[in-house]
């Protein structure tokens, strides 16, 4: 079972917490602070893995953690840092941000992985804070909180021949006799729900061949899952326009599928295709095949009758194809849709303020929100430190200047606080 499309949820791991500890033997008056440092929280990573050919594993699990840091301990052990999570794709997966769509990788072969969350760092143990003047800190870092989000994988099957056509035109057919794939099919339309692949082998030479499903009016709008399966068509090298012999009008079925092709993606429009005229085993078929073959030589295209359910001119079809493909030009994959690859590291607002309706104060920021998570709240030295933050990024003038008071609540992340003087 093909699945081509998912969305999956990732998180990487928070860092671990550094320690607060001091020495404390016998003989060594005065040890001083030995707390160390958190390690780091675990990435994760989307890496290609090229003997898969669906997001099928996907469809089954949706969520995804790493591991945390390991905290810091005393005598200044560092934490141990925590091992990346790897999701393996198939070639051909596009990986989006679900929330804006923005591409955040194309892995076509030249980017073997991706970052997509990178884990927290991990906290500073209190001998990271010791100073002339404070021999003795009783403050550490919390591990940084790992990021989150949720991804949509999109998989582009990378094939070098696509077969096009509408619904019933004899593609599925024509892929099994060509190749060794086995698809399933029937004499009614949309036999075919999902694409699929097959290795056609000539002279010492293999092509990879797409059946894709049958394309309808409409389809470049999504009708009939029309997106679903027009998005792997963009990764063929050149088309096979699979005619039905027996439609009430061949010739528009064939103006229909170019026009679709074109609605979705000019540049599938502009691929190298070769044209037959499939079912020539009917009778009724070849009556009227003259009188057609006239109606596309008018237009400049060229037809090549043939019969895939009785192999007829199958050698001559397979002869063109190797013949084309190997006259193309060698060209290197475009990332998808001609978008620059998003970058993770986003360049944002340092805070927003905003009043709740209680009357809090509710700051926002992800630095600021970061440096809550990674407070020690406990410790009388970490929150003076955090004040400090806070009035090194404009916060504390910010809520003056709102008119914030001594007792007044404000919320910062997911930390109630009651404002000070």
């Amino acid at each position: 079972m093909l699945v081509d499309e998912v969305k999956i949820y990732v998180r990487s791991g928070d860092g671990g917490h550094g320690a607060i500890a001091f020495r404390r033997e016998k003989y060594v008056p005065k040890g001083g602070p030995s707390g160390g440092d958190g390690g780091r929280g675990g990435d994760v990573i989307i890496k290609i893995n090229p003997s898969l050919n669906t997001l099928y594993y996907f469809q089954r699990h949706s969520i995804f953690k790493a591991k945390n840091g390991v905290n810091g301990m005393s005598r200044n052990m560092t934490g141990g840092n925590s091992e990346h999570l790897i999701l393996e794709v198939p070639p051909g997966t596009i990986v989006r941000d679900a929330e804006s769509g923005a591409v955040l990788a194309d892995m076509t072969g030249e980017i073997d992985h991706v970052v997509v969350v990178k884990g927290g760092r991990g906290g500073k143990g209190n001998a990271r804070f010791a100073t002339s003047s404070n021999r003795a800190p009783r403050m550490a870092e919390k591990g940084a909180p790992g990021e989150e989000r949720w991804l949509r994988l999109e998989l582009r099957l990378i094939a070098d021949v696509g077969l096009v056509g509408v619904p019933n035109a004899g593609k599925s057919t024509l892929l099994s006799v060509v190749s060794n794939a086995k698809p399933k099919i029937a004499d009614y339309p949309f036999t075919t729900l999902q694409p699929n692949l097959g290795v056609v082998i000539y002279d010492d030479r293999d092509l990879v061949f797409a059946d894709i499903p049958g394309l309808i009016e409409g389809a470049h709008m999504g009708i009939g899952l029309g997106h679903a399966f027009l998005r792997h068509v963009q990764r063929c090298r050149m088309l096979i326009h699979v005619i039905n012999g027996s439609a009430d009008d061949p010739l528009a079925d064939y103006n229909q599928i170019n026009a679709e092709l074109a609605l979705y993606d000019e540049k599938l429009a502009q691929k190298p295709q070769l044209v037959v005229f499939n079912k020539m085993d009917l009778p009724d078929v070849q009556a009227r095949w003259e009188m057609l073959q006239t109606e596309f030589n008018k237009r400049g295209v060229e037809v090549l009758p043939i019969s895939a359910l009785a192999r007829q001119q199958i050698d001559t079809l397979i002869q063109n194809t190797f013949y084309t493909y190997s006259q193309l030009p060698i060209e290197a994959p475009e990332p998808s849709e001609a978008l620059p690859l998003y970058q993770l590291a986003e360049v944002e607002e340092i805070f927003t303020l905003a009043r709740g309706d209680d009357g809090s104060y509710i700051v926002r920021g992800k630095r600021i929100e970061r440096a809550a998570a990674m407070t020690y709240w406990d410790y009388e030295e970490a929150i003076q430190r955090f004040q400090k933050i806070l009035q090194t990024l404009g916060i504390s003038a910010a809520l003056e200047k709102a008119g914030v008071q001594p007792g007044d609540t404000v919320f910062i992340g997911e930390y109630e606080l009651e404002w000070s003087d």
